[in-house]
């Protein structure tokens, strides 16, 4: 069942020597709004071997944090080498950006995105099928999980839902940033691969 379709635009942001995404940290501005992907570092997908599933080591898992004061306290926290000890306000509304020049952070990726979002019987499973204006087309299956919540299920009901969709979890894909890189800026898409963010 179709459940809506979308546009929206994306800019992401780093400083020049690309410290936030070599650390697998994605700040993006999203529609108005800013978000910042982290990786979550634990590791709740192994089976009972000890070795994580076939679909569980294709899945990206990231903690999304949408509140701009936590934003900037993160983005500082990474940047805290190379920024200094320079303060930033976190009272700062959502269009104020000033803290970007303060923490030396610049737009180094701008695409608009046509979404369309389906749902199966599945309960929580969200199927995105992504149109990027830089003629790349992608799908994902989302599962989101409230903190401390069941990551093990979620990848269940992911793994469930390919399935039943005739996927097969021997390749991953690569997402709409990853080509967007590899296209637009093969240098730095260079050190991800190197530094095995990619």
């Amino acid at each position: 069942m179709c459940v809506g379709q979308r546009q929206f635009r994306d800019q992401y942001f780093d400083n020049p020597s690309f410290d936030l995404t070599l650390r697998d940290t994605w700040l993006r501005k999203r529609k108005g709004c800013w978000e910042l992907k982290c990786p979550i570092t634990a590791n709740v997908t192994e089976e009972p071997s000890g070795v994580q599933s076939e679909g569980a080591a294709l899945c990206s898992r990231y903690r999304e944090i949408t509140n701009l004061p936590e934003i900037q306290r993160r983005v500082k926290d990474v940047l805290k080498d190379i920024c200094g000890d320079g303060e930033t306000d976190a009272g700062r509304s959502q269009g104020d950006e000033s803290w970007l020049s303060e923490m030396n952070l610049v737009c180094f990726a701008d695409f608009t995105t046509v979404r369309q979002s389906f749902t199966l019987e599945e309960k929580g499973v969200q199927i995105d099928l992504d149109q990027a204006d830089f003629g790349y087309h992608v799908g994902e299956i989302e599962v989101l999980v409230p903190e401390a919540g069941d990551v093990q299920s979620a990848l269940e009901k992911i793994e469930r839902t390919a399935g039943k969709l005739g996927l097969t979890g021997d390749q991953q894909v690569d997402g709409k940033m990853h080509v967007y890189l590899q296209r637009n800026h093969p240098e730095h898409y260079a050190r991800l691969l190197r530094e095995h963010v990619l």
